[in-house]
């Protein structure tokens, strides 16, 4: 039974969560109110991002088919883009226009760096050259070269190759430091990892940022192998050798193939 601690309206965001994670999750809720009793109740009355019960939406992927956890920051600081799946933004659409990449891609900072990585690591862009006039041709001949053209299908690129795509601290407030709310969310992450642990296959964590590179020394994740580089809203990020090297085979920009 679930500690009483544990309001219902976080109750409630498990039902986004895929069947196989739940017990799990639920586990990790209750180290949660069993670490810090007051956390949970305080936040159900806060304001916090994401919105509309997406707490949990990054567990869409069932536990057994997880080969790879992205862990990012926290979700988006913006209503619209704070989806509860790490990295991506809801008020992207479009990836494309006919200058570039479309204008809420290039918003958000993030998500451009990483398309221009995949770009840079797919031998359509130099590292030494990344904007506008660079970009405005392969925009323009995406279409015919069987690119993807919107974010929904970079998710499901992504979670079709396996990618629990989840944040350091599953909530974003304005008025609380992101890795304040990380500390609080780490039992229930250790429980995430220990489910993970358990599967006959170990997922490779993929970590970016300083917050998130705290994960990589909890014991859950010691027998994980771990690539990790700086967040991708540094420019630097672009030019990452080994996010290169682990991301091109997988041609993330091009459209899947049809069942």
């Amino acid at each position: 039974m679930l500690d009483t601690t544990i309001p219902p309206a976080i109750l409630d965001a498990l039902t986004l969560a895929d069947a196989s994670w739940r017990p799990h999750l639920e586990a990790g809720l209750r180290a949660m109110a069993k670490a810090t009793p007051d956390y949970l109740p305080a936040l159900a009355e806060d304001r916090y991002l994401p919105t509309g019960g997406r707490l949990f939406a990054a567990f869409s992927l069932p536990l057994d088919g997880v080969r790879y956890v992205l862990v990012g920051e926290g979700p988006y600081p913006r209503e619209e883009s704070a989806t509860g799946v790490c990295f991506m933004d809801g008020a992207v659409g479009a990836l494309w226009s006919a200058t570039g990449l479309s204008k809420p891609v290039n918003r958000a900072t993030s998500l451009r760096n990483f398309m221009k990585m995949l770009l840079v690591a797919g031998g359509q862009l130099t590292i030494d050259d990344t904007g506008g006039a660079a970009l405005a041709p392969i925009a323009k001949a995406s279409e015919a070269r069987g690119m993807i053209q919107t974010l929904p299908e970079l998710q499901d690129n992504l979670t079709g190759e396996g990618f629990l795509l989840l944040n350091a601290s599953l909530v974003f407030r304005k008025h609380v430091a992101p890795v304040v709310d990380a500390r609080a969310w780490l039992p229930l992450l250790r429980a995430v990892f220990a489910a993970l642990a358990a599967q006959a296959t170990q997922p490779t964590l993929v970590l970016w940022g300083k917050i998130a590179e705290q994960l990589d020394k909890v014991p859950e994740t010691q027998q994980f192998p771990s690539i990790r580089a700086e967040h991708p809203y540094n420019l630097s990020f672009i030019g990452h050798q080994g996010m290169q090297q682990f991301f091109g085979p997988m041609r993330l920009l091009q459209r899947r193939a049809g069942p």
